[in-house]
């Protein structure tokens, strides 16, 4: 019998104040208390179905660890977590629960939906803070060598589970720190880089080894960490991290940049915290940025704290359509962001000095739904205006970075470079090879990639029981599936 129905909307999260944060990289959300996380933990209904851990792309019993948070085993509570999930205050800051785990709660179909992901990034804090340890003991080692290109949340997630399994595992990182786009892509007032690599010192613990400054494709291919390196099998994760950019006039001006270099330059190498860090970055005072996903979100409040005095977001649809987080548009418009809807760029201007000065853009309508289910825009002729800029950022997708297909011939790719693997295994169609995350879907969240690795890391670990004795050697013609 399910629970009596108590408080019927979320436990508010605290946040700093909006004209204190917009000048700060300080994290925005300061987390529950323990009584705010009781309190909260103790709206779920405890339903029978439980359509929750379905909605957990890496299957948390979501349920056990929610009870346990309303009982105060906060411990108990993350125990459930790590035997599910290695980066739970990763997830707990930065995955979208309102469209997985939160959007399928049986109380949100009245009211509001327990707020899922909060109290997992309070029971991640607490056991950070605690020194509380994942306390499940890893299988006896098998003898056999994966390595995992990339670390990011795909790769991290396969390397964890694939070591609790027993096998030896390597990853290969080609940025000076391991974490891929939670590192370099997540701005540190959403996601403090502490958290990052205090959830990656786990995986050292396990006995993973973390090589950086490795680019696969140059430092060794594929084909060489088999037959020079002796690694057993591999899984790429390597992400989605190309730029696009429009066709337009002015892409190339002084102070145009691509969100990717933006944000790595800013939250990889510290950026705004030049010249004690020497990487410098444009500190524009008339900033746009061009999207209306989390990542240009994330660019444009970053806009705004290196000092911007007007940090424009400028999206060709309307809010509805906005693919970015909710609660990341609600907190950019409470620090200033000045959001310009239905309007995109047609050309930018520059000075004599070739550095952009303006922004042409045109007003757009909102036509019949494409592809992926939102009506299209639509110019409107004649509706043309100007934004006096000094600094751009386009933030309107990636695409698979082309330096292992190029290295790898018979790795197969679709026509936009991302690798062809079975959604369900990640197995591609060269022996011992696994894919997931961006690298094979394109741009999507964290939590998915994280789903894509466990998957693979099964899939890996069937694969190595199959392997005849000598190893991956000895199965050049085995086809994985």
């Amino acid at each position: 019998m399910a629970k009596k129905i108590g408080q019927k909307t979320k436990t508010p999260m605290p946040h700093v104040d909006p004209g204190v944060r917009r000048h700060s990289f300080g994290e925005v959300a300061t987390g529950y208390s323990v009584e705010l996380a009781r309190q909260e933990a103790a709206r779920c209904i405890e339903c029978k179905n439980m359509p929750c851990v379905a909605g957990c792309p890496v299957e948390i019993d979501i349920p056990a660890f929610v009870r346990q948070v309303a009982a105060g085993d906060f411990d108990g509570a993350f125990q459930t977590l790590s035997a599910k999930n290695l980066l739970p205050a990763v997830c707990g800051r930065v995955c979208p629960q309102e469209d997985q785990c939160e959007k399928v709660c049986t109380l949100g179909v009245r009211f509001e939906p327990v707020a899922i992901g909060r109290l997992e990034r309070f029971v991640a804090d607490y056991a950070a803070l605690m020194h509380l340890s994942d306390t499940a003991a890893p299988a006896a080692p098998s003898g056999r060598k994966v390595a995992i290109v990339g670390s990011g949340p795909a790769g991290l997630t396969a390397a964890a589970d694939l070591a609790k399994l027993g096998h030896s595992v390597t990853i290969f990182e080609a940025l000076h720190k391991a974490g891929g786009v939670l590192m370099y892509g997540i701005p540190e007032f959403r996601l403090p880089k502490t958290i990052v690599q205090g959830e990656i010192e786990k995986l050292t613990g396990l006995g993973v080894d973390i090589k950086t400054n490795h680019v696969i494709g140059r430092t060794f291919t594929i084909d060489e960490l088999f037959s020079e390196l002796g690694f057993d099998a591999l899984f790429i994760g390597t992400g989605a991290g190309l730029p696009h950019f429009p066709s337009i006039p002015g892409v190339n001006l002084i102070g145009v940049f691509s969100a990717n270099e933006y944000l790595t330059r800013s939250n990889l190498m510290k950026a705004y915290r030049f010249p004690e860090h020497d990487t410098p970055i444009v500190r524009g005072k008339n900033v746009a940025v061009i999207g209306g996903g989390n990542t240009a979100m994330d660019s444009v409040r970053t806009a705004l704290r290196l000092g911007a005095e007007h940090a424009y977001l400028i999206y060709r649809r309307s809010r509805d359509e906005m693919p970015a987080r909710a609660e990341e548009v609600e907190h950019a418009e409470e620090e200033g962001v000045e959001i310009v809807l239905l309007a995109a760029p047609t050309e930018l201007l520059g000075n004599e000095k070739s550095r952009v000065r303006a922004m042409r853009c045109v007003r757009m309508a909102l036509g019949e739904p494409d592809q992926s289910g939102r009506r299209s825009p639509v110019p409107i002729a004649g509706s043309e205006f100007e934004i006096a800029v000094d600094t751009v950022v386009f933030a309107v997708g990636q695409g698979a970075n082309p330096l292992i297909r190029s290295t790898t011939p018979d790795l197969p790719v679709t026509k936009w470079g991302y690798i062809v693997a079975d959604p369900e295994t990640g197995a591609t169609q060269k022996p011992g090879v696994f894919a997931g995350g961006d690298i094979v879907t394109g741009g999507a969240t964290v939590i998915s990639a994280m789903g894509a690795g466990r998957r693979a890391a099964r899939a890996i670990d069937a694969y190595l029981h199959r392997l005849p004795a000598g190893g991956h050697a000895a199965a050049d013609a085995f086809i994985s599936t």
